[in-house]
């Protein structure tokens, strides 16, 4: 699993991507990148950027694309978070009915709201092939990291996410 160390080294790489780049896109692809290649046990990285009501699929990072490129607010367990505004962590996907099934390997996952100015944008969603994956270290740094990226997650929004339709 993660380590504080971990966890801080990717917050010092992320804060340089943060002081380099300046263009939206750029900033989520990198921070998907970033947190896919680091840690192992966050099998698939998402960010999903909130367009009316529904959740729509950003950049992300995994072995596979997954079917569920929008989500309405409320659905799944994405979509509850980005209702309620609040970290959700499921330790085994199979046990929680809201789980819409996207990798037959995944066992957990965690999904953090980014926020901008009170109002949910966006969200971090990691998926683990690990049960019971995503602990409170996790849950406090992604909480950072989606701090950090709300106001990209806000333009890239704002813009209609012309930028990252054919992503990868």
């Amino acid at each position: 699993m993660s380590t504080g160390r971990d966890h801080t080294g990717a917050l010092e790489a992320l804060d340089r991507i943060l002081n380099r780049e300046s263009d939206a896109d750029k900033v989520l692809r990198q921070t998907v990148e970033l947190l896919h290649g680091r840690f192992d046990h966050y099998s698939w990285v998402g960010i999903y950027l909130v367009e009316g009501d529904d959740l729509v699929l950003g950049p992300w990072k995994g072995p596979e694309a997954t079917e569920h490129v929008r989500i309405p607010i409320g659905e799944g367990i994405c979509g509850a978070a980005a209702a309620s505004g609040r970290t959700e962590i499921v330790d085994d996907v199979n046990a929680d009915e809201r789980y819409l099934a996207c990798f037959v390997s995944t066992r957990s996952e965690i999904v953090v709201p980014i926020a901008y100015e009170g109002r949910v944008v966006g969200e971090i969603d990691i998926d683990s092939d690990l049960p019971a994956a995503f602990g409170e270290d996790d849950r406090v740094f992604l909480e950072r990291v989606a701090g950090l990226v709300s106001q990209h997650c806000l333009v890239a929004w704002d813009t209609g996410g012309v930028a990252w339709r054919d992503v990868s």
